[in-house]
């Protein structure tokens, strides 16, 4: 080892200074490790890989649940596209988030030099990641069974970034609020309501009129709706239901930074 005589920090001064890494660095590495910590747990993969496949290949196989006119795929994949965001950044950031608050790695994370933003980025960062592998498996997979999707990618992304945002503020809001037992429970119940209420599966049109009124505000419904409009109906940029997704997601980011506790 070497030292500088001359330099600002004067003689003897080591080179290389040690520090923190640029902060853009630190982010794109705590992402790819929150990536792969989500890829290697199980648990993970059978809500965000298993669950979502086998609903997409089973209803869209064996006629089951009465989707409408038209092929059960057409109707299935939009959904299925929707409960992979909700499995995703809601169920499994909030379990995995909630488990890394109890266990202290959240505390432990806070004290290093990558600021909480930073690491909050990074989680959603991760989440997209994700998504994307979850999008492309899935659009695969219907389009192997029959799905002939229309209309523009631009509102059917945008859809699935505000349902992100909208489930990932829900997800935190959870895991900082409740302990990692009660959200490991929350988020399952939560994903099966959604996954039979939210539209995903069955059509809302199945429900009672006064049910319809409320599960038409969840934020898995309104992306469901959004994206079977623009996929399975070729409709244009669908405001009502990125509207109501936009209020989910200000309302529950809101919430998870006014209220999430780090320990």
């Amino acid at each position: 080892m070497t030292t500088t005589a001359g330099t600002p920090g004067g003689p003897g001064t080591y080179r290389p200074e040690p520090g923190a890494a640029p902060l853009p660095r630190m982010i794109a590495a705590q992402t790819v490790l929150e990536t792969k910590m989500l890829l290697r747990n199980g648990e993970q993969l059978l809500l965000t890989v298993v669950i979502p496949t086998l609903l997409l290949v089973l209803f869209s196989s064996v006629d089951i649940v009465d989707t409408g006119a038209g092929r059960p795929v057409d109707f299935l994949a939009p959904g299925v596209l929707a409960l992979a965001v909700l499995s995703t950044a809601f169920t499994g950031q909030a379990i995995a988030t909630g488990f890394e608050r109890r266990y202290g790695v959240l505390k432990r994370l806070a004290a290093s030099p990558l600021p909480r933003w930073g690491l909050m980025t990074a989680k959603s960062a991760s989440v997209l990641v994700t998504e994307l592998l979850q999008v492309i498996l899935l659009t695969a997979i219907a389009l192997a069974l029959g799905w002939s999707p229309h209309g523009g990618p631009v509102a059917a992304v945008l859809l699935m970034v505000l349902g992100t945002a909208a489930f990932s503020g829900l997800g935190l809001l959870m895991a900082g609020t409740l302990k990692a037992e009660a959200t490991l429970a929350a988020a399952n119940l939560v994903f099966l309501l959604l996954l039979v209420g939210g539209g995903v599966i069955v059509p809302l049109d199945k429900f009672p009129q006064g049910a319809q009124d409320v599960l038409g505000l969840l934020p898995v419904t309104a992306l469901s709706d959004g994206l079977r409009a623009v996929l399975q109906h070729g409709a244009g940029t669908p405001w009502a239901d990125l509207g109501v997704l936009a209020v989910w997601a200000v309302l529950g980011l809101a919430a998870a930074g006014r209220f999430f506790r780090w320990e």
